[in-house]
């Protein structure tokens, strides 16, 4: 939902009056702007927001978000996701972690798996969405996902450490098994200019079938270790060495013929990665680096073996050449590889430039060039515009914004040299965006915003089901829509946030998208140590495709009711919490065939040494 980056002060205790400091975003300039001087509707998800997911996956929380939908979020834990944000797909999204793109090479459509990631790494999540090809590179069409990972405190020594276990169960049962358990320990601390940190965690689920038909469980595991060593040579630089390593398996089912099946999918991400920085009052310079590994295996009627990698390099260097002009100037390099019929391999080697201007009058405008330099598509330039215009108000602001930008989307090695329906003579893929809106921001804690976007597609990369083969869409594919939010915080801890998204497709086949969505969280303080979080999901009509048949189905709306009640055992120390989720027990269809969950409870803890 939006809107979680806004830091709250309080006089004395007993006052409910509630001051809103200004809010900093980055993501949509690469520069940490006050959100009024942004021509965005950033969405931004700080650790208090992150806290109320634990125990969720990081599809879960995204899922909660204006502009998203990711199929086999809300299904059962493992589940095969299908990322879509404002009518587009997975290979349109960009996802970061710590600044650096992630994506698999030998995956289909060169996708980041998000099932890999696990919430309780994570510090913040902050998403803007459109195309932002010029800051991030090909593929960013319909989002980037900036995901920042926790880092080791201050102090000699720190620890953290959580835990949570709850039930599997269908709409028709009702057991007190426990079939959902997670855990994740976080140690760190900085001294005498080091800083280190390592963190574990591991996520089991069982108890639901993959298929709806099904009667034998389908087991989920994941775990994931990392490392950091950071030398802080001064205030001014420092050098951090990162490494992770994360395993994945998941059962599934025979789908095509509708019977329990022991398939399973197993994956191992391995990463290694280095950020060196620099900067005074007027410049920075930042270089960025990570090698990844992907090993994954289907064991299925349809068994394969997958081997890709990665190598991502990102120099950029900041100036501030005035109180209200500042470029950023960049060198972005990606080498993918993939292990398909033979050893195949694609290098992008992107130079870019961007402005941004925060003038005092409330004009702000935001630009920029990349030029796409694909060692097999050859140059494609992309470009940005983004001006905004804010109006003070005697206690906030009223601000207008508006954008037009162009994305680049290059095949993936699969789809032009994989087993599966490659076809090498695929061309690149353009996207257009126009966006339009205003936003309402009271210093008061009340927030309020609409956009209207308008989405092209030039030579969509799709899949014909009957030939078996990948190609580029004759006719150009366009997405309208719609995106509002809310945001009420009428005392610290007590908010009530709403978001809405209306998406219009025309001319593809826009499978498993809602054209009307909505979202609702009421979290309300009870007392000094209580305090309870309500959720509210619907999900409109959309049509999904019967692969047995090859025909489409349209999907009934749904609506999903989820409750967490938290306790500060030892304040500032150690919290717990209860929830249960689709309270109702609500019988749903998520994708057609597929499990969804009952009614499931939950309980949890949070240790802070």
């Amino acid at each position: 939902m939006a809107l979680t980056g806004v830091t709250y002060a309080q006089s004395p205790v007993d006052s409910m009056d509630v001051r809103v400091l200004d809010e900093v975003v980055v993501s949509d300039s690469r520069f940490p702007l006050k959100r009024e001087q942004s021509g965005k509707t950033v969405i931004r998800l700080g650790p208090e927001i992150l806290k109320g997911y634990q125990g969720a996956s990081v599809a879960q929380v995204l899922n909660q978000q204006s502009g998203f939908e990711i199929s086999g979020s809300r299904g059962r834990p493992g589940e095969v996701l299908g990322v879509f944000v404002r009518g587009g797909r997975g290979r349109q999204v960009v996802v970061l972690i710590d600044g650096l793109r992630v994506s698999d090479p030998s995956s289909s459509a060169r996708e980041y798996d998000l099932r890999l990631l696990p919430v309780s790494s994570i510090e913040s999540i902050e998403i803007v969405k459109g195309a932002t090809s010029v800051l991030y590179g090909a593929n960013a069409a319909t989002a980037v996902i900036d995901i920042r990972t926790k880092t080791p405190g201050k102090t000699p020594f720190y620890a953290n450490a959580q835990g949570s276990m709850g039930t599997q169960n269908t709409p028709g049962e009702s057991d007190a098994d426990i079939g959902r358990l997670n855990h994740a320990i976080q140690l760190g601390g900085t001294r005498a200019g080091w800083a280190y940190q390592g963190a574990f965690s591991q996520d089991y689920a069982n108890g639901l079938s993959s298929l709806q038909v099904g009667r034998e469980p389908d087991p989920y595991s994941n775990w994931s270790a990392d490392l950091s060593l950071t030398r802080h040579f001064s205030e001014k630089s420092f050098l951090k060495i990162f490494a992770n390593r994360t395993q994945m398996n998941a059962d599934y089912d025979d789908s095509f013929n509708g019977v329990d099946a022991p398939f399973r999918y197993r994956t191992d991400q391995e990463r290694l990665g280095l950020n060196w920085k620099w900067k005074d009052s007027l410049q920075q310079v930042e270089a960025l680096g990570a090698y990844t590994r992907f090993d994954s295996e289907n064991q299925s009627d349809f068994p394969g073996t997958f081997q890709g990698s990665s190598f991502t390099a990102d120099l950029t260097y900041k100036r501030k050449i005035s109180s209200v002009l500042h470029a950023l100037a960049g060198l972005n390099v990606i080498n993918d590889r993939a292990l398909l019929e033979i050893d195949e391999e694609s290098t992008l080697v992107d130079p870019y430039l961007n402005v941004v201007w925060t003038g005092a009058s409330g004009v702000n405008v935001n630009g920029g060039v990349r030029l796409n330099i694909h060692s097999i598509y050859g140059s494609r330039a992309v470009y940005h515009l983004n001006p905004s215009y804010a109006y003070r108000l005697n206690k906030g602001y009223l601000k207008v914004m508006a954008s037009w930008a162009t994305a680049y989307i290059t095949p993936s090695l699969a789809q032009l040299f994989g087993a599966f329906g490659a076809n090498p003579d695929l061309d690149a893929e353009d996207n257009r965006t126009l966006e339009a809106g205003v936003e309402l921001n009271l210093d008061s804690g009340f927030r309020v915003s609409g956009l209207f976007f308008d989405r092209q597609e030039e030579q969509t990369i799709l899949f014909d089901n009957a030939d078996f083969i990948f190609f580029n869409a004759p006719e150009p594919v366009s997405v309208q829509g719609f995106e509002g939010e809310v945001l009420w915080k009428w005392a610290p801890g007590s908010r009530l946030e709403l978001n809405y998204t209306f998406t219009q497709p025309e001319g593809a086949n826009a499978i498993r998208i809602p054209k009307h969505k909505l979202n609702a969280i009421l979290q309300t303080r009870l007392g000094t140590r209580w305090s309870s979080l309500l959720r509210y999901s619907y999900t409109g009509s959309r049509e999904d495709t019967d692969f047995t048949t090859f025909t489409q189905v349209e999907l009934e709306p749904f609506s999903l009711i989820d409750l967490r009640v938290d306790f500060a055992v030892i304040p500032g120390r150690l919290d717990a919490f209860l929830s249960a989720s689709n309270i109702l027990n609500e019988s749903f269809t998520e994708v057609l065939g597929f499990q969804t969950p009952g009614r499931n409870v939950m309980v949890g803890w949070a240790l802070q040494l």
